[in-house]
Order: structure tokens, then sequence, then C-alpha cells
């Protein structure tokens, strides 16, 4: 399995030095500013809870490493509200209301967000728990790479509206961080693998880095072509119906 791991961390590096998180990390511009993709990732991320619950989780676990992967997924199907959460402490929802909120996340922008999900949903029918817990591994250091980049940025923007953004920030970073080097982890390090297996799983790190490049780029295209208005953010300003919404399904 280490050649499984190695193959992640190899992913990983060059994943972290695309165009995106290049932005992310550009100081010349304001944090804010480094944040206007947000809005765009709402298809993928309003949808990776139900990927956790109806995709991932098996009713009746098969073996210990699905059970692991059931034991992940509950800890990862109900992150949205802190999305919403923050999609409205930036301002962002001011920016659309009502039919054409619809018409954007189902509209061209976002094609890359919600076509990324559907690519995840193939990828993971008919695997193994063991397989899916490779296929959780990838997935986990894209999402370490994104977090990392998004921490400093909410961190200031913390200071600025005086308020946690509880996705953006720490709180979400902790968690993720947290499990990701969990008894799922050590369950992989202690399988030995033979040939055909070792190239399977190697094929699925592959597939899932495949899967999230283009939706880096749209992201990004998305930030250069939207920047940050000025108006949309409030210091002081009321939870939109947003915050609430999300507050109360939480």
């Amino acid at each position: 399995m280490k050649e499984v791991f190695r193959r992640i961390i190899d992913r990983k590096r060059a994943y972290e030095r695309l165009p995106l998180f290049e932005w992310m990390r550009d100081e010349t511009q304001t944090a804010r500013g480094r944040l206007a993709f947000y809005p765009c990732m709402a298809p993928f991320i309003m949808s990776f809870g139900d990927l956790n619950k109806f995709v991932l989780r098996e009713t009746n676990p098969a073996d210990s490493f699905q059970e692991l992967v059931n034991a992940h997924t509950l800890e990862d199907d109900h992150h949205w509200p802190w999305y919403l959460e923050d999609l409205g402490k930036l301002g962002f929802d001011a920016e659309m209301c009502g039919t054409d909120w619809m018409k954007f996340l189902w509209g061209e922008e976002t094609l890359q967000s919600r076509v990324l999900t559907a690519r995840l949903t193939a990828l993971i029918s008919g695997t193994t728990g063991l397989e899916r817990l490779v296929i959780i591994e990838a997935i986990e250091e894209t999402g370490n790479v994104l977090f990392g980049a998004m921490l400093p940025l909410a961190i200031e923007l913390e200071h600025q509206i005086g308020d946690e953004l509880r996705y953006c920030g720490a709180f979400h970073f902790g968690l993720e961080s947290g499990h990701a080097v969990g008894a799922d982890h050590k369950a992989l390090a202690r399988k030995v693998l033979g040939e055909d297996e070792r190239v399977r799983y190697i094929a699925l790190v592959d597939e899932v880095y495949f899967a999230f490049e283009p939706w880096t780029h749209e992201l990004l295209r998305y930030a250069r072509a939207h920047p940050y208005p000025a108006h949309l953010y409030e210091k002081h300003g009321r939870p939109s119906h947003m915050i609430v919404a999300a507050r109360a399904a939480f």
C-alpha cells in the first residue's frame, strides 16, 4: 500500500501547484478577492453530503473496510450548513435571489462543479470498501489543499467582519485534518497488495485527481470573471435567509 500512499502525495503536490491555488496564495490581491470563486463551489459542496450518505455509505457493510467508510461518511455528510453560513457572512448571497440562483447553479459557469459529483459517483459505483477508502484518502488530500489555502484568507477576513467563518476557517480545517489521518489510514497502511490491486488502486487515485482538476480551473475562471464587489461586504449585516436556513437544518 505504500506505493498507493506515495501516489496520493505525489498527485497532491502537483495539485497544489494548479493555477487556482497560486491565485489564492497571491498576496498582491485582497483576501476577499482571492475567495471570489466561493459561490461557484456551491453545486459540489451542497451535493457532497449526499455523496457520503447515498453513494459511499452502505446500510449493511460487507466488511470492516466498509465499516470504516461508513464512519467516515458520518463525519463528512453535514458540512454544507457551514458553507451556507460563510456564503452569507462574506456577502455573496446578496448577489442573486430566487430564480437567478437556480439559473446560476444549473448554468454553464457551474458545470464542472456539477460534473465533479457525477464523476465521483461513477468512480465509486461497484467498488469494495477498501477501494472506497483509497478514493476517500485521495479526496481528503484535495480538500486539504483547498482548505489549507483558504485558512489564512479566512483568518484575515474574520478580523475584518468580526465573526467566525466556520467553513473557510480553522473550525472546518481542524475537523478535516483530524480525521484524514485516522483509523481508515492505519487500516490501509496495514494492507498488503497484490500487483493487480496495486495497479487498480493507483488508477483510482489518478481518477480522483483527474476529476478534481477541471473543477479548480472552473473556480478560477469564475473568480477572474466575477471579482469580489466591495459593496457586498457589510461588517454588521443581518443574517441572510441562507444563514438562517443553514442554522435551522444543522
